[in-house]
């Protein structure tokens, strides 16, 4: 079984992984360099979904179980722009194999 992780999102667009900043992953993709969003269709949310595969199943979107845009629009845009939210790598895993 793979290592478990929690994402913690605060209003704003902090992020953490296990307490640390979730790095931007710019290097893979440059949707928002003004930082990560949630709560709706945008290249904030797609920059956090991005960082959340990329921390998760690897650096090579072709080697992903699904397509970080598949997961943004059924998860990130749906998470509570207002209020701290959380995520563990087992509800990523199960959001991401509803959505492959």
């Amino acid at each position: 079984m793979s290592q478990q992780h929690l994402y913690e999102g605060r209003p704003g667009g902090a992020v953490t992984v296990d307490g640390e900043p979730l790095p931007l992953r710019l290097d893979l993709f440059n949707h928002s360099p003004t930082g990560f969003a949630w709560g709706y269709h945008g290249s904030g949310p797609a920059q956090l979904a991005l960082a959340i595969f990329a921390h998760e199943f690897g650096d090579d979107p072709d080697a992903h179980p699904a397509h970080y845009q598949v997961f943004k629009s059924a998860v990130i845009a749906c998470l509570p722009g207002d209020v701290p939210w959380r995520l563990s790598s087992a509800e990523i895993r199960e959001a991401v194999r509803r959505c492959a």
